[in-house]
């Protein structure tokens, strides 16, 4: 299987090289070590130093400081090649949940079209449970638990949850994990800060659930039939008015589990002190 290389480049020249150079680390720990232990990856996260140079063969995740108004963290092809672009704002190191994010999507679907069938679901009185159908699910491998409240910290970076393939089982097992750190609890849960979407074999219309208000119920906004570009890139680019999505660089600008960014800090602060220590030892 050949190793996909992605590049992480700071095109803001506003983030502090050395974070970025350990956001890359982490990230590139987070796909050797975290994501082949469910998906079959292979693929390593390097840091490019030179905001004007992409190597060959490498899919560049480009961290920039303003998006189009209806464009916040998100991966396509161009050349038939998979990119994807971030948006950092001063002061808020959200920017690294939203690029985990990002490269854990584009390494499980580069293309953005992949599908898979599970058990429809609805909502009920309020609460999401199976349905009595079948659907065709647009693989987004962070969506269904993308909110940082469900975050974890490798190295003092903060990444992504993402979902395992057992999320498309048909039932709960005992003892089966649905995404890395345990928070979705059973296939097709929701959490809040996510959604989910599919195509209903039944009309061929693709439907969205958002669960974005915690303290309201989800819902299901019809989409409508699909159009143009990669499915993924649609969604994505669908007017927030259409699918009544945050934008979805809030990834990237509000932040929500502050102690998990802060107690990040201060571990990769005491790691930058270890490795000065370590340093005047080898002199």
């Amino acid at each position: 299987m050949t190793i996909v290389q992605v590049g992480l480049v700071d095109t803001t020249d506003a983030l502090d090289p050395q974070f970025v150079q350990a956001a890359a680390a982490a990230f590139n720990i987070q796909v050797t070590r975290d994501l082949p232990q469910f998906w079959p990856i292979q693929a390593t996260v390097i840091w490019l130093p030179h905001r004007h140079k992409v190597p060959s063969g490498v899919w560049p995740v480009q961290i920039v400081a303003h998006l189009p108004p209806d464009e916040g963290g998100f991966h396509l092809n161009r050349h038939n090649q998979p990119y994807a672009k971030v948006l950092a704002t001063p002061g808020s190191d959200g920017w690294t949940v939203a690029a985990s994010h990002e490269i854990v999507e584009m390494l499980i679907d580069p293309s953005g079209n992949r599908l898979q069938s599970s058990r429809s679901i609805e909502i009920v009185q309020g609460e999401i449970q199976d349905g009595p159908s079948e659907f065709e699910y647009l693989v987004e491998a962070c969506d269904p638990c993308e909110a940082d409240s469900y975050s974890y910290s490798i190295q003092g970076v903060v990444v992504s949850d993402f979902i395992t393939p057992h999320f498309y089982d048909p039932q709960a097992t005992p003892g089966t994990r649905y995404s890395y750190t345990g928070a979705l609890e059973s296939p097709r849960q929701i959490l809040p800060g996510g959604y989910i979407s599919w195509i209903d074999p039944q009309s061929d219309e693709w439907q969205q659930l958002q669960y974005l208000d915690p303290n309201g119920p989800p819902i299901i906004q019809n989409l409508g039939p699909a159009e143009g570009k990669s499915l993924r890139e649609w969604i994505h680019t669908l007017a927030p008015e259409r699918t009544g999505l945050r934008d979805p660089r809030a990834l990237s600008t509000e932040v929500e589990n502050r102690t998990l960014f802060e107690v990040s800090k201060s571990r990769r602060e005491h790691l930058d002190s270890i490795a000065e220590r370590r340093c005047r030892s080898y002199a």
